[in-house]
């Protein structure tokens, strides 16, 4: 019997996900418990594993952004073909054997199917160790978008492996094969060229007119080959997630990043935000970090950095400050009953924003040794999304890269945010004499609509007081 693979819905918030890359080609046996997909959210990106044993077939490319629950493929029996568009599985043995046949909502054309490729292609690819296919990560993506089989592909790689030109030669072969005459789907629905969705997206890119395009395929199809013949050596540019930009590249507003793009643009339309800058002494924080480097140096107990005195501090404020610890809803101003303190970390293509549960209950050395949990696996993928959720108020710092003053963007569902500048030299004037400080400036953003200018100021002065007295952070 047929099994649903649904999208599935990560975190209280997440309204839609990204299918960054299917981990098993189309038609390969999976089980219970097997990673399935690379799922993109706007929080983080983690492995979803398949709920249900079976061959599996994808009715959504890689790539492909769809909402929460929506049907992203199937697991089927041995012999059993996806279901029709209408949701009703089709008996094995009808239709074509290797087809992943999309629902008429997900947008996706039916492809080639298996039973043409044996007198297309000749044999398959070659199988790796255990039996698995190989092909390149780009043949996949290729294939899941046109639909490909790609047991029914002739890898011309090395040692047999699919690479991308293969799957666009399988798909010109098929379109001009008279078996597949009766699958125009195969191509877009607004054009008559035959020509594979691969060439189509690249002539797209170079900026090449399809129409002036020679096709030297069978049936006059445009391959690859022929962009090459009118544009050489030109590619297009290239899309990195995890590397640095370079000039030229194209970075997709999709995935966390699109995420990020839409909420802060919302929390900005949706939101009367203004920021107030402050700045506070951190002379005795200072002296007191230097002190617990020495007494703690032989103990498991973590040294809490700068920031996590601020973390603290931040948290404490709030209890006296709940204007400042609170959501917007349609009924009025809610002030929350715990403090769940969220904070800002940078990772490739965004930020990712870890919360410490019931932070005010925690000494000092708790919150660091969370903090560094906590930002470690956010730069290494690990964070779940349950680490994600929940936060009453942000704090974000960019004095690491030598900011003093900015103004950050209230997380949605939240009141307020504090920005923390670098650490560095003030002057204070004691009876017309000089005195050298160690200062920093914080930067409150908050929402108008639930706290005026006055209240704001009096959370920062609260900041201030705690951190000129750091003792009271520890416990």
């Amino acid at each position: 019997m047929a099994v649903e693979v649904l999208l599935p819905k990560i975190g209280l918030t997440m309204q839609e996900g990204t299918i960054d890359e299917w981990l098993v080609p189309t038609g390969a046996a999976v089980a219970e418990g097997d990673a399935l997909l690379r799922l993109a959210t706007d929080k983080v990106d983690v492995d979803v594993e398949a709920e249900a044993g079976g061959l599996f077939h994808p009715v959504v490319p890689a790539g492909a952004t769809v909402p929460a629950g929506a049907l992203i493929g199937w697991l089927l029996a041995e012999g059993e073909q996806p279901p029709d568009p209408a949701g009703t599985p089709m008996p094995a043995g009808s239709g074509t054997s290797g087809t992943a046949s999309a629902p008429a909502a997900s947008g996706v054309a039916a492809a080639p199917t298996a039973s043409v490729a044996p007198s297309l292609n000749g044999s398959s690819a070659t199988g790796g160790p255990g039996g698995r296919l190989l092909a390149s990560p780009n043949a996949r993506r290729v294939a899941s978008g046109a639909g490909v089989d790609l047991t029914a592909v002739r890898g011309t790689g090395p040692g047999g492996r699919i690479v991308s030109e293969d799957v666009e030669e399988f798909l010109a072969d098929a379109a001009a094969s008279p078996a597949a005459q009766a699958l125009p789907a195969v191509l877009p629905a607004d054009s008559a060229l035959p020509v594979s969705p691969l060439v189509r997206r690249l002539a797209k890119e170079r900026g090449i007119e399809l129409s002036e395009v020679n096709g030297t395929g069978p049936g006059g199809r445009i391959r690859r080959s022929d962009l090459d013949s009118v544009t050489p050596a030109l590619e297009p540019a290239p899309v990195r997630r995890n590397a640095a930009p370079q000039p030229g590249d194209v970075l997709p507003l999709t995935g966390m990043r699109g995420t990020i793009a839409r909420r802060m643009h919302a929390s900005l339309q949706e939101m009367a935000q203004l920021t107030h800058g402050y700045e506070v002494r951190m002379d005795a924080v200072v002296t007191l970090r230097d002190r617990l480097k020495e007494e703690w140096a032989d103990s498991e107990l973590p040294v809490p950095s700068l920031n996590d005195f601020l973390l603290k501090a931040a948290a404490l404020a709030l209890r006296e400050h709940p204007l400042l610890n609170a959501t917007v809803r349609e009924d009025g101003v809610h002030l929350l009953d715990e403090i769940h303190l969220g904070f800002a970390v940078a990772v490739p293509g965004g930020l990712m924003v870890p919360v410490i549960e019931d932070a005010v209950a925690l000494p000092l050395p708790e919150i660091a040794r969370r903090s560094r949990a906590l930002a470690q696996a956010a730069r290494e993928g690990r964070v779940s999304p349950a680490q994600l959720e929940g936060a009453t108020f942000t704090v974000t710092s960019l004095g690491g890269y030598g900011v003093d003053f900015f103004t950050p963007v209230i997380n949605p569902g939240n009141v307020a945010i504090l920005g923390v500048g670098r650490l560095r030299d003030g002057v204070e004037w004691t009876d017309d004499r000089p005195l050298r400080t160690r200062v920093l400036t914080l930067s409150l953003t908050f929402d108008h609509r639930a706290v005026d200018g006055a209240p704001a100021a009096e959370y920062l002065r609260t900041v201030g007081e705690l951190l000129r007295k750091p003792l009271r952070l520890l416990v």
